[in-house]
């Protein structure tokens, strides 16, 4: 490995370490204002649809410049977003603009965060060759995982009594801040420009793509096409459906296992974002496992998914913590080994037919719109006032049902297509950029 993935991995885990613990304060922030259970993963939702918005631009904003410059640039929207959120009592507004602007902020790290993902992965395909892809996607996931877990215990820690209370009385900092979310927002600040800084160490790659469109109505119609080619692809399509399903599920089962948390065990905010933390450690076990399944036979992973989904209905079974405990480190295992190989695939894909950039800009878009779907399916739940047991059941059901329909895809695809598996690896890169035109 280079000396400059090294860093890429550096700005990754200290970037991901924070949006992890300011989705806890932010969650924090709307419970000390008093606002409903739906309104934490709507808050996400808005999230999610900045990727969605953006996904036909950035793209070509991430191939237009060094992507170590872009991620400066969008981990510097991530801190003026903190600084918004931290703000939210200076504006003198009332109650319910407040949690407004909660989710116009959180909104804007969404932003910085959407135009960062296509430069984050795509660098690492421009740094690797395909033979190493799934090596590297390991170190990346399984670093990402783990700065998962760091960052939702750093969020848990910065809103416990304890931590909060020796923030707000410390001399240098209580002239700044007021309430816990105040102080947890100013360090997690802290940490995107440590993540800043890092990203202008990273060396240029000096990989050069065409010179991208500035038109937004044709970038859209441009980057509509780009998502027919990935789409149209017989592997593509397999690797982008178990992707977009992971990463929908994913998000959506973080405000599962918090809400789990505080109905089923009877645990405090900060005490639940732990239990978040020791599912995304299983997921570095598995991420780990799956650094040695070669490419080619990613697609042999493909039934942990649905091992994954009937694991997650065990978490209405379980009250003990040791117990608790197992079934999250299982469920993180399974979705770790399953997803590491799937995401190597789709980039590696993608870099053949688009290019870097393009090409994770159309993975985020359709995983964000998984995600917008099923936090919304999940709030609606919350609303119509379902018992968490049953919402945890429905959504392991339908996660297992929806892999073995994928399984099922993927059998027609080889019956028409037996030497499908001949093409993986095989170098190229933006070989559809035309026809996506």
């Amino acid at each position: 490995m280079k000396k400059g993935f090294y860093l890429v991995m550096a700005a990754q885990a200290l970037s991901s370490v924070a949006d992890n613990a300011l989705l806890i304060a932010a969650i924090a922030l709307i419970a000390d204002l008093q606002g409903p259970h739906w309104m934490a993963p709507m808050m996400k939702w808005w999230f999610a649809l900045a990727y969605v918005a953006l996904a036909a631009f950035v793209g070509a904003f991430s191939d237009a410049y060094p992507k170590g410059r872009v991620m400066f640039i969008t981990n510097a929207v991530k801190i003026c977003g903190c600084l918004l959120m931290f703000n939210y009592r200076s504006f003198g507004f009332d109650h319910n603009d407040q949690l407004l602007l909660v989710f116009a902020a959180y909104t804007l790290v969404g932003v910085g965060a959407a135009a960062y993902s296509p430069a984050k992965y795509g660098i690492v395909t421009e740094m690797l060759p395909p033979e190493l892809l799934v090596k590297g996607n390991s170190w990346i996931e399984g670093l990402t995982v783990l700065s998962v877990i760091i960052g939702t215990v750093v969020g848990g820690l910065l809103i416990s009594p304890y931590v909060s209370d020796a923030l707000l009385t410390h001399a240098w900092l209580s002239g700044l801040v007021q309430t816990r979310t105040e102080a947890a927002i100013f360090v997690i600040a802290l940490v995107y420009l440590l993540a800043a800084l890092t990203n202008l160490l990273i060396p240029r790659t000096n990989v050069q793509y065409p010179k991208q469109q500035t038109n937004p109505v044709r970038l859209i119609r441009t980057f509509t096409g780009y998502v027919k080619v990935l789409w149209s692809d017989k592997l593509g399509q397999i690797a982008l459906a178990v992707t977009t399903l992971f990463w929908g599920a994913g998000a959506t089962l973080q405000f599962i296992v918090i809400e789990w948390g505080a109905r089923h065990l009877g645990y405090r905010l900060d005490q639940a974002s732990l239990l978040m933390g020791v599912a995304a450690l299983g997921t570095v076990g598995g991420s780990i496992l799956a650094g040695r399944v070669p490419l080619k036979r990613a697609l042999s992973v493909l039934p942990m998914g649905v091992l994954m989904g009937f694991a997650v209905m065990l978490m209405t079974l379980v009250h003990d913590r040791w117990a608790v405990y197992s079934v999250l480190l299982l469920i993180g295992a399974l979705s770790g080994f399953f997803v590491v190989p799937m995401n190597a695939m789709i980039q590696h894909r993608g870099h053949v037919l688009l290019s870097a950039g393009h090409s994770i800009a159309v993975q985020n878009f359709n995983e964000q719109l998984n995600i917008l779907l099923m936090l919304t399916f999940y709030s609606l739940l919350l609303w119509l006032r379902l018992p968490i047991n049953a919402i945890i059941i429905i959504f392991g059901l339908l996660v297992a049902l929806l892999m073995m329909v994928i399984m099922r895809w993927n059998l027609i695809n080889h019956r028409k297509n037996p030497g499908l598996e001949n093409t993986i690896g095989q170098h190229g890169h933006g070989q559809a950029l035309r026809r996506a035109r």
